[in-house]
C-alpha cells in the first residue's frame, strides 16, 4: 500500500487516531500505525506498505513496531513461501487482553493496600486519596463480570437481529 491509495479522508482519521493514542502518553510513530492499522482496506500491512503510507523512516518504522508489539498491540504473521512480515492489530483477543488489565488492577490494588498500611496517620488527605483509589479499583473489579455478561446478552441480542 503506497500513499496514494489512502483516501484524504483515511489520512485524516489515521492522524485523528495518531492524536488520540499520543494523548495517552504513546509517541507520534507508533501512534499513526495504530491508526493506519485501524483505518487501512488492508487488515495486514508490510513494513513497507506501513513506512510508505505514513512516510517514516526505516528506524523509525522498525522501532515503532517492536514497541508496539511488546505493549501486546499488535501481532505479525507470516506466510509460506513468502519472506516478508505482515502486521496486524491484536483485537481478536481484546476479551482477554481486558482480562489481562483487570488482574493488573489487582494487583496494583493489592500493592496500595500495602502502602496504606505503612502510610503515616499525619497525612490524612494523601492517605485518602489513596484509599478511594483502592476502593475504586476493588469497586471496578467486581463490576467487571456483570457488565461483560450485559454486553453479551445484548451482542448476542443485536447480532441475532442483523
Amino acid at each position: 500500500m503506497n500513499e496514494s491509495i489512502l483516501t484524504a479522508k483515511q489520512r485524516e482519521l489515521i492522524e485523528k487516531l495518531g492524536v488520540a493514542h499520543e494523548k495517552s502518553g504513546m509517541q507520534p510513530a507508533p501512534a499513526r500505525i495504530l491508526g493506519l492499522l485501524l483505518v487501512s482496506d488492508k487488515t495486514e500491512l508490510t513494513f513497507e506498505e506501513i513506512q510508505n503510507s505514513l512516510k517514516i523512516s526505516k528506524s523509525s518504522t522498525s522501532a515503532s513496531l517492536n514497541l508496539l508489539i511488546s505493549l501486546n498491540r499488535i501481532e505479525y504473521v507470516t506466510y509460506s513461501g513468502v519472506r516478508k512480515r505482515y502486521f496486524r492489530l491484536k483485537i481478536f483477543n481484546w476479551k482477554e487482553d481486558m482480562k489481562k488489565q483487570m488482574e493488573e488492577i489487582s494487583v496494583m490494588s493489592a500493592l496500595f493496600k500495602e502502602v496504606m498500611k505503612q502510610r503515616p496517620k499525619s497525612t490524612k488527605d494523601f492517605n485518602q486519596a489513596l484509599y478511594e483509589i483502592v476502593d475504586f479499583f476493588d469497586f471496578f473489579n467486581d463490576e467487571v463480570p456483570t457488565i461483560f455478561k450485559k454486553w453479551e446478552q445484548k451482542y448476542k441480542k443485536n447480532k441475532e437481529v442483523k
